[in-house]
């Protein structure tokens, strides 16, 4: 029973951030299709950061309203909603309504406020949700949560989406009086339609909901549940426990001198200056991972090839779930060795903004090594950020219900203060040039 639970925390898992992560992968197929053009990932932007409101809501209830929120009912709610509003896109993304005298993709961008509240609120209510679950569960969670990434990657892979050919193209006459050509990057036709792949997202969603009905309900999983009174569902679970579970403390002032630990940072161990050491380095990998570097990945990888960007961008969606299945049987607690993984994650970060910048001519554009050595950094990056994600997770478990809604809260506050950082400097201040996968020239 323990290996069904394993798998069902992996499909609960999987409903986190799929839909707002498919509908990212399908933007090259959505987008010249719409009004909005290439400014729709702008207007998503700012509707994903603005759906923030729902994991504030939840957040605000748990600190002020301790055990009224009935956490599991909420779960059902959002899935639900993300369910019906993937199958609703296949319906209605292409339609269009006059807004102020000119064409809008409304029921897109409303649609897409609907399913950003849900995986930006699954991050509040999701993890505390495997509080009812033995520890190591935690970690198939969150393999779940990057297959979330991973598995919508390899659907718009087979998809067709963003593949390029690289054609010749005539240009202006030259002094001679011949055409001057060049290649020229076009998509090619994708094997199928954008409302076969929502379909894909909705049922991926009612496997979610599917997963999390038997975890929450089923007697088998029950009994892998660490306390009696999570054993029968949330039908048995009293008001009471529930607010107990909350107002657990992060850290317990009356913990006898003589407690031992499990790790360097065991249950019920954190000081202050330790859970302030590992909210801030939480929030710092959530910013970089999920949204800083994400939104210059075009800019870094493009000038080495569309090879280089497709491959860079499948195998940092790889790297995610590894971590948390290589975090499932290494699991180093050590805060000096987080601290070491944060800082050589951001090393790398650094080198792929820097690559960024200096785009559409980057160092080694026309040297198959600086090919290779992007993919690598982007793998290492995602890799070694997504392994201090996890075991920040399971040392937060320990530490109680509580500390895992505050995770989640961070998790969504760093996401959202590095959209705000970045997309003023990509898409208002234009600082970084893209480079043509086709015909990148140099000096």
């Amino acid at each position: 029973m323990a290996v069904l639970t394993h798998l069902l925390a992996v499909l609960f898992g999987m409903g986190s951030w799929v839909s707002i992560n498919g509908l990212w992968v399908e933007l090259p197929l959505i987008v010249p299709q719409v009004p909005e053009g290439w400014y729709l990932p702008s207007y998503l932007s700012v509707l994903i950061q603005a759906a923030n409101v729902g994991p504030l809501v939840v957040t605000l209830m748990h600190r002020l309203r301790p055990g009224v929120l009935n956490e599991a009912a909420v779960i059902y709610g959002i899935v639900a909603v993300g369910a019906v509003a993937s199958f609703l896109l296949a319906f209605f993304w292409k339609e269009t309504v006059v807004v102020g005298g000119a064409p809008r993709s409304l029921a897109l961008l409303v649609l897409t406020f609907f399913l950003a509240t849900v995986d930006c609120t699954s991050s509040v209510t999701f993890l505390p949700f495997m509080m009812h679950l033995q520890p190591h569960f935690l970690t198939s969670y969150f393999i779940g949560e990057g297959l979330s990434g991973l598995l919508p990657a390899l659907a718009a892979l087979v998809q067709g989406v963003g593949l390029v050919r690289c054609v010749n193209s005539s240009q202006s006459l030259n002094h001679s009086g011949h055409g001057a050509r060049r290649l020229e990057a076009r998509y090619q036709p994708s094997n199928f339609s954008a409302e076969v792949f929502f379909f894909f997202l909705s049922a991926m969603m009612l496997v979610s909901l599917a997963a999390f009905l038997l975890l929450d309900l089923h007697p088998a999983v029950a009994r892998q549940q660490p306390d009696p009174r999570y054993s029968a569902g949330s039908r048995e679970r009293s008001r009471r426990s529930r607010k107990r579970a909350e107002q657990r403390p992060m850290m317990d002032p009356f913990r006898p001198q003589n407690h031992k630990p499990r790790s360097s940072l065991g249950s019920s161990s954190c000081s202050q200056k330790q859970l302030a050491f590992i909210f801030v380095v939480l929030g710092w990998v959530n910013a970089l991972s999920n949204t800083a570097l994400p939104s210059v990945q075009s800019y870094s990888c493009l000038p080495y090839g569309n090879g280089a960007y497709h491959l860079s961008a499948a195998l940092a969606a790889v790297s995610n779930p590894l971590a948390g299945f290589v975090a499932m049987f290494v699991s180093i607690r050590s805060l000096v060795f987080l601290g070491f993984l944060t800082v050589l994650g951001t090393g790398i970060g650094s080198y792929i903004m820097l690559m960024a910048a200096l785009s559409p001519c980057p160092l080694l554009v026309n040297d198959g090594a600086g090919a290779a050595i992007m993919v690598l950094a982007w793998i290492l990056f995602i890799f070694s950020l997504s392994y201090v994600k996890v075991i920040i997770g399971v040392i937060l478990r320990d530490e109680g219900h509580s500390a895992l809604v505050w995770c989640g809260a961070v998790v969504q506050l760093g996401s959202l203060l590095g959209a705000v950082t970045m997309f003023p400097l990509v898409s208002v201040y234009g600082l970084f040039s893209s480079g043509d996968p086709c015909s990148t020239s140099c000096p």
